[in-house]
């Protein structure tokens, strides 16, 4: 899959998990922004770990060098 394909889909996870948090759990206003905060957080932070890593592996920094004797 292609890159902006992939960050729609954390987008589309991120949506999703945040509808659930807000609906299924109900315990005030302060619990619901803590969650709501923490699924964001763990979302952007998925997502960047995935970002870097897929984007490393495009364009890698290393290039091997093959010797002549190998």
């Amino acid at each position: 899959m292609g890159f902006l394909v992939t960050t729609l889909i954390f987008v589309v996870v991120g949506v999703i998990a945040s509808l659930c948090a807000r609906i299924c759990c109900n315990r005030g206003p302060s619990t619901n922004l803590l969650h709501l905060t923490l699924i964001i957080t763990a979302t952007v932070c998925c997502w960047m770990m995935w970002a870097i890593v897929y984007l490393a592996q495009l364009k890698p920094l290393i290039v091997p060098v093959l010797s002549e004797g190998e």
